[in-house]
Formats: C-alpha cells, structure tokens, sequence
C-alpha cells in the first residue's frame, strides 16, 4: 500500500492522470461536436432530397399528371401525401393510403413525425411540406423520409467511440507513463546519488545527463553546491585543526609558567608572570578576534559602514603610531599622497595595520608605505627589505594559517591570519590585492581600490 501510495502521489502519475484526463475530456468534446455535426449534415441531406421530391411532384401537379396513388422507391423509408385546401388527402403513396395529413404544414415548413406504421416498423420521419397553385386552391404536397440513416450512422460513431476512446485513453495513459519515466530517470539517478551522499562522502558527484535541458542544469548545480559544501567542509576542518594548534601554544606557555610558580613560589617572580601571561592573553585575544572576522567573512555577515575615507590619513596614522612605540624598524611615509576611498574605516584600518605588521615581521631594516591615486584607482603598496616572497608561493601567503618560514618561532610569526584576513577586506570593498618584488628587494603587497568604488560608493 505504502507503495502505490508512492507511485500514485509521484509527478509521473500525476502526469499521467493528467494527460489522461486532458485528452480524454478533449476526445469526448471533439466527438459529441462530431456526432452534432454529422446528425446536422445528415439531416439536411434528407431534407434537400425530400424538397426535391417534394418541388417534382408539385410540378407534376402543376401539369395534371399527377394520379391518386404515387410511386415510391422503399414504401419503409419514404411516404408522399397531397393535401386539398380543405385538409383532405387526395394523393398519397401505397403506405399511406386512407390516412390523414401526418402534419399540418405550410409551404416551406419542416416537422419530425413519428408512430407511423409503415410496413414493418415505426420511426421518426422528417416532413416537408411544399404548396402550388392548381385550379381548385392551393395544394400542399407533404414528403416524408425516414431520419434512420441518422440514427444508424450516429450510432455507430457512438459505438466506436465507446470502444475506441478507452483503448485510446490506455495508449495515451502507457506513452505516458513510459515517457516520463524516461524523462525522470535521470531525477532518480540525481535522487538516489544524493540520498547515499553524507558529510563524510562530498567528494562524490551526481551523474549529469547528456542532454542540455533543464534536468542537465540541475545536476550540474547540485554538484557546484556539492564543491562549495565539500570546500566548506574542508575550510572548516582545517580551521578547527589549525586554531586548535595555534590556541595550545599561548594555553601550554600559560600553563607552564603557573607550573612554576606554583611548585617554586619562592623564587618565581610575580610581575614577571603577569606579562607572560598578559602577553599569551593579548595572543589568544587576536586569534578570537581574527577567527570572529572570518567567520562572519564565510558567512556573509560582515558589515561594512561605507563613507568617504582618506586612506592616507589611515596609513600615516599607523606609521605615527609604530615610530612612537619604539620600533627597531625604520618607517619610510613619504611616498604617501592624498588618496579618498569608500569604505569601511575600521575595516581599512585592519587592513592597513596587518600589511605593516607582516612587513615589519619581514623586514631587516625598513617598511617603505605608499599611496597613489589615479584616474581609475588608488594604489596602496607596503615594502619590506627582507628576503621577498618566491613568485610559486604568492598565493598561498593569503591562505589561512599559512606559514612559509616553516622553521620560524611561531610567537614572532603571528597568528597566520593577517593576510587572510586582508584579502578578505579587500573583496569586501572590491579591490584586490596582490604580491610583487620591492624595488630594494624584499616583497612588496599591492591594494588596488577601483574609481567606481571611491566615486560612487558601489560594492
């Protein structure tokens, strides 16, 4: 039960049903129209012939060669009567011979008649009535013809539409059925890929169809969703794996440094750590923070306070602020003119900040920041002096967590999510970014913002 009740709620039957009912009320409207038709042409056959007969036989009249009894072809299809001006039947065919008028007509009328024995049956008769003028009045010549031909004719039609339109019907039912089950195979070969696909087989892909229709496209839409799940998935993994690694090394130096000072309380310096575990806090605190901002980027959460900005102000303000703090580094500013862009300004900001960082990180000596405005875009470019960046590895610097300098301290080489994160901030305001050779060596990171987004805003 629970299986027809499948087969008969599917699109397939549905169809099916459908087509069924739709050709065959279409069939049942074109044959009553047909047999309307027919009865009407086959009527109006048998009422031209009867007027003939009936236009012959008043000329007959009208000539005096008419007599008392009147030949007729079948004495059970056709009767003839001629009817005085006073109502009285003074002409008629053999098999109607001593009967009344069947009908009071006038000239030109029409009437069915039915009940009159004819030899060996009864049935209807269409009448027609023609008059002419003879000495004695006018006289009305009455022609009957059987309306059996009809009959018999439509209801034959009738019969084989009876029998014909259910085996019609079950053609039309079976072509069905069988079409569209070839139609929606490829829906149940889609259907039961995916039903066998789980979190731990996105790897897999639905079959795509040869055909270019509209059940192709959506196989080949399922299995770009099926990639980006799969990329998801694996951004995810490897962002859990990563954090967690990041995250044990402030947790462990945390740890340790309590381990001493709990098992050696005599000689463990307080001051000394509450810095070390002030600075493995601020650690831990930019990781959550950087971690946050992705995950509001992957999620398409991130909002932005679009404005007017100027970006120089943003990148001499930073380079202030690290003269200030007592940086080894030497910060050279002064190829940075004027520049106005539209975004958002803590977010430029954040990107300013972690392309000077990873330059200082970098660097033996200098940073070296420019900006430019031209008349299609405004051109931000932080230098460093160190060893550059191989032209093979300038696209996996941007990818999370990330680390060329594999043999590098992890607490000198920041969280590995700088630059991820200026490249995301970067499409945000739809610029993009990019990694060249610096003019005195070392690596030069390059922020393109479009005129269309410092003029109007778009994006």
């Amino acid at each position: 039960m629970m299986r027809i009740r499948r087969m008969t709620a599917g699109v397939r039957a549905r169809t099916t049903v459908a087509a069924v009912l739709v050709v065959g009320a279409a069939l049942i409207i074109a044959t009553v129209a047909m047999e309307l038709k027919l009865r009407d042409t086959l009527t109006a056959g048998i009422e031209d012939a009867a007027t003939l007969t009936a236009e012959s036989i008043a000329g007959a009249i009208e000539h005096g060669t008419i007599t008392p009894e009147i030949a007729t072809g079948d004495p059970d299809e056709e009767f003839v009567q001629v009817v005085d001006p006073s109502g009285v039947v003074i002409a008629s065919t053999d098999n109607l011979v001593g009967r009344d008028p069947v009908a009071d007509l006038e000239g030109g009328e029409t009437t069915v008649v039915e009940g009159l024995p004819l030899d060996e049956g009864e049935g209807e008769f269409l009448v027609v009535a023609h008059t002419t003028a003879t000495d004695e009045g006018m006289q009305t010549v009455l022609v009957g013809r059987a309306l059996e031909p009809v009959s018999e004719s439509t209801g034959a039609v009738a019969g084989f539409v009876v029998v014909g339109i259910p085996m019609l019907l079950l053609v039309i039912g079976a072509v069905t059925w069988f079409v569209v089950g070839r139609a929606l195979a490829p829906v149940e070969a889609i259907r039961s890929e995916v039903q066998t696909i789980s979190g731990d087989h996105l790897s897999r892909r639905v079959p795509v169809p040869p055909a270019d229709d509209e059940i192709a496209h959506l196989a080949a839409t399922m299995n770009v969703m099926l990639d980006r799940l799969e990329q998801g998935r694996d951004r995810q993994r490897r962002l859990v794996s990563d954090a967690s690694h990041e995250l044990r090394s402030p947790i462990a130096a945390i740890r340790q440094h309590a381990e001493v000072v709990i098992a050696h309380p005599a000689q463990s310096d307080v001051e000394e750590l509450a810095e070390v575990v002030l600075a493995e806090d601020l650690r831990l605190q930019r990781l959550v923070e950087d971690l946050l901002l992705l995950t509001r980027i992957d999620e398409g959460t991130l909002a932005l306070r679009r404005s007017e900005i100027d970006l120089d102000d943003i990148v001499l303000a930073e380079s202030s602020r690290l003269r200030a703090s007592g940086l080894e580094r030497r910060i050279d500013s002064r190829a940075v003119s004027a520049g106005r862009v539209r975004g958002d300004a803590a977010h430029l900001e954040r990107l300013v900040r972690n392309l000077i960082d990873n330059a200082i990180r970098h660097s033996d000596t200098t940073v070296t920041l420019g900006l430019r405005a031209t008349d299609d875009e405004v051109i931000l470019t932080v230098d460093d002096d160190g060893a550059g960046i191989p032209p093979i590895d300038r696209k996996r610097v941007f990818e999370r967590f990330e680390r060329l300098e594999e043999a590098r301290d992890r607490d000198s080489g920041g969280t590995g999510l700088g630059l991820s994160i200026v490249q995301e901030i970067a499409h945000a305001h739809h610029a993009d970014v990019s990694v060249l050779d610096a003019s005195g060596g070392g690596a030069r990171f390059e922020v393109r913002f479009p005129r269309d987004v410092r003029d109007s805003g778009a994006g």
